[in-house]
């Protein structure tokens, strides 16, 4: 079924809209609103970056229209949810853990060390490739796991006995127990318990609330996105970067329960995108670790701080692929070494 209800396709058509007639592809509907804004504006950057970013919901629904035309899956914008994904009150939470990375290392190695704060790239961006649920959510009980499912699971997490060098792939939670986490942090922990890592046991499954599912679901629309990224990088042009940075962050977090966007409905979709930016940042981690570096920090979706030459593991640049410098260099840690010294740009 579309994405989009025909109360939503009859407001696009308003004078709002004047930018995106007669596009010839997605990538069209990000060149032409942007020439537009700046027309509209007189060539000032600040207010056509402004008025672009206050309109980025409505625009990146649209794209994602334009970019699901002939799609092999319909999916359905206002599902049945059940309980725990809604909020328990107006300003609460719902049940979901997303297993955001919040670690700092606890002991270093003996001696001083240069510390480097990297940045991951366009995290939302890249995250918008996992497997999400197409339909209505069933419940299941006592079943393996199912690759060709996608939603949220009640889980026994194994114990994680190497805190001392990696966070938790959970992230850092005060409460023992079962919870409810997502499908890419269930699927990181069964990787993290094979055969090839063995860094964990199996977690316990208790019950789930699955839909059948796909990796590509948002695949035209996320590339879409990021060649525009790359050519306004190339190009400096800040508008257009900053346009497509704010469709794709606010597409995520306005897609649960939230009053900017009517058009779509999927929370259990916001919590797995923001779980699989939380994932590739600990994979990330993890290689750093495999290579020799001493990880430091894990922060969020893009930090994390490292001991070692790190430009032999990564690549530097501003792509989704690379990794950067963040403001603060380097700092110094260890024995008589000031806390944060050697600042860079």
């Amino acid at each position: 079924m579309p994405l989009r209800t025909a109360r939503a396709t009859e407001r696009s058509k308003g004078p709002a809209r004047h930018v995106f007639q007669e596009p010839s592809g997605p990538v069209d509907l990000i060149r032409e609103a942007v020439q537009g804004a700046l027309a509209e504006h007189r060539g000032d950057v600040d207010a056509a970056t402004a008025a672009l970013v206050k309109r980025a919901i409505p625009d990146a629904m649209r794209l994602l229209d334009e970019t699901r035309k002939g799609a092999r899956y319909d999916v359905i914008a206002h599902p049945w949810i059940p309980d725990i994904l809604k909020k328990q009150t107006a300003r609460g939470v719902d049940q979901i853990w997303e297993a955001r990375p919040k670690w700092t290392r606890h002991e270093l190695p003996p001696g001083r060390h240069e510390v480097t704060a990297l940045d991951i790239n366009g995290a939302y961006l890249s995250a918008l490739k996992t497997h999400l649920p197409l339909g209505q959510l069933e419940h299941s009980t006592g079943l393996a796991h199912d690759r060709r499912r996608s939603g949220v699971h009640l889980i026994t997490p194994p114990e994680w006995e190497h805190e001392a060098v990696l966070p938790n792939p959970i992230g850092q939670r005060d409460e023992p127990g079962p919870l409810w986490v997502t499908e890419p942090t269930l699927r990181l922990l069964l990787r993290l318990s094979g055969p090839k890592h063995q860094l964990c046991a199996p977690p316990h499954i208790h019950e789930s609330y699955t839909s059948g599912a796909t990796e590509n679901l948002l695949e035209k629309f996320r590339i879409t996105l990021k060649d525009a990224r790359d050519t306004a990088i190339e190009q400096g042009d800040t508008v257009t970067l900053e346009y497509a940075k704010a469709m794709y962050s606010k597409f995520v977090s306005a897609m649960g329960e939230s009053n900017y966007n009517r058009e779509l409905y999927r929370p259990d979709w916001m919590h797995l995108i923001r779980s699989q930016a939380f994932a590739n940042l600990w994979l990330k981690a993890l290689k750093a670790h495999d290579e020799g570096l001493a990880v430091v920090r894990a922060m969020g979706t893009d930090e994390l701080h490292v001991i070692g030459d790190w430009r032999r593991v990564f690549a530097e640049g501003r792509g989704v692929t690379e990794v950067k410098v963040k403001v603060k260099v380097t700092y110094t840690v260890g024995i008589d070494a000031a806390e944060h010294a050697g600042e860079g740009e």
